[in-house]
């Protein structure tokens, strides 16, 4: 692990610390055996003065992070339906798209360009899990099993030319190598093409105290104001701008390398203007709030039996910063096959299949994936008639 001392992105060597959390785990590294060992690692949080970016003070490899993944993105229906807003929200902004090819970075298992596939565009994706990447090519998605940076965007464009649109959702603000990727982007980007992010909005995330969202994999927390720096940096300017319904609370940026932009950017930079959401108190402010929280959901938590859902690197994060484990939480349920039968580092809290958790007849359930609440409170009373009551933590602590 190392711990910078300059900005990420723009290299002012001036940052100021805005919150200590302590030391964690890597929040997806799940554990076989109780037994195994764990390391944790320190993590904390800058914010920038000449760009405003927030960011993790702690940089772990991403060969360590990213290589062998266990979080897949079509586990969701919610996300699965987005999907396919997805792609109308694209056909619609850009012309000819059956002439080029759409590219996704970290394209995981596929699901977001299946939608494309179905619909005969060209599609290509990149993604540095090896077992991600091959459960994508099962299902029919090319995929480079490769980290993206500058040399892939050389090799992909050698292979296939320049895209028509590049799609990032979620990876921009998880990657240490961030110059080398944008570099990689705008060479491998067309002329007229477009650029799709998608990223946890920093606004959100600090107005409503998205202490979840804070763990290694996540080095960035982007607002208009430092994203566009990013962009404008490797001349690319957002456009136009609209709010995603995944991961309770992110924005989606089109993007390319023409200045013309929608009222809407012009909105969004007043509403942080007015928000003070760049400046170094709302900051610390923020700070201070993560901090109160923890004591705040420990005097809620109910001590009858409890079970959580959602073993999702935020759901751990959660569970780890309010220091639960078995004594508290009896087990966590994830859909995700990949996870079920692992046990969460630190708190050594065992992953389990829905089906399992409510043999457990639980008094509550922790929503640690509380930004699919709804998804999951339908899913648990009707396939499996839970009773109970559930404990949401986002964006208040509330028991319904």
């Amino acid at each position: 692990m190392n711990s910078i001392n300059k900005c990420r992105i723009c290299g002012c060597p001036n940052i100021k610390n805005i919150l200590e959390m302590g030391k964690f785990p890597l929040a997806n590294a799940l554990i076989k055996d109780k037994e195994d060992p764990v390391e944790v690692y320190n993590q904390s949080l800058s914010w920038c003065p000449e760009c405003n970016l927030v960011q993790l003070n702690e940089t772990i490899p991403a060969e360590k992070l990213f290589s062998h993944y266990v979080w897949l993105t079509g586990t969701s229906a919610s996300t699965l339906d987005y999907a396919n807003i997805f792609l109308r929200n694209i056909e619609r902004r850009i012309n000819y798209l059956h002439k080029g090819y759409i590219l996704e970075i970290a394209s995981n298992d596929g699901s977001f360009l299946i939608p494309f596939y179905k619909n005969s565009y060209t599609v290509l994706g990149v993604e540095p899990a090896t077992n991600i990447a091959k459960l994508a090519e099962k299902r029919g998605i090319p995929t480079i099993n490769k980290f993206f940076d500058e040399d892939t965007a050389k090799f992909i464009v050698e292979r296939q030319g320049k895209a028509r649109v590049i799609i990032a959702r979620n990876v921009i603000p998880h990657v240490e190598n961030i110059h080398s990727v944008m570099k990689g982007i705008s060479s491998c980007l067309e002329d007229d093409g477009l650029l799709v992010i998608e990223f946890h909005y920093a606004k959100i995330f600090n107005e409503n105290l998205h202490l979840d969202a804070i763990y290694h994999e996540h080095l960035h927390y982007f607002t208009i104001k430092s994203i566009e720096y990013l962009l404008n940096k490797y001349g690319l300017y957002a456009n136009d701008i609209e709010e995603s319904p995944i991961s309770g609370g992110s924005l989606v940026i089109y993007a390319n390398k023409r200045k013309m932009e929608s009222p809407k950017i012009k909105k969004y930079r007043d509403t942080e203007i007015r928000s003070n959401v760049n400046l170094y108190e709302s900051w610390v402010d923020f700070g201070n709030r993560v901090l109160q929280f923890k004591e705040n959901f420990l005097k809620i938590l109910p001590k009858e039996k409890i079970c959580a859902y959602g073993a999702s690197a935020r759901g751990l994060t959660l569970i780890n910063f309010c220091s639960l484990n078995k004594d508290n939480i009896i087990c966590i349920a994830d859909r995700n096959p990949l996870k079920q039968d692992r046990i969460a580092p630190v708190s050594k809290i065992p992953i389990v299949s829905p089906e399992i958790m409510t043999r457990n007849n639980p008094n509550y359930i922790l929503i640690t994936a509380w930004n699919f609440a709804d998804e999951i409170i339908k899913y648990l009373r009707k396939d499996f008639n839970y009773k109970g009551k559930f404990i949401i933590p986002f964006p208040e602590i509330k028991v319904i």
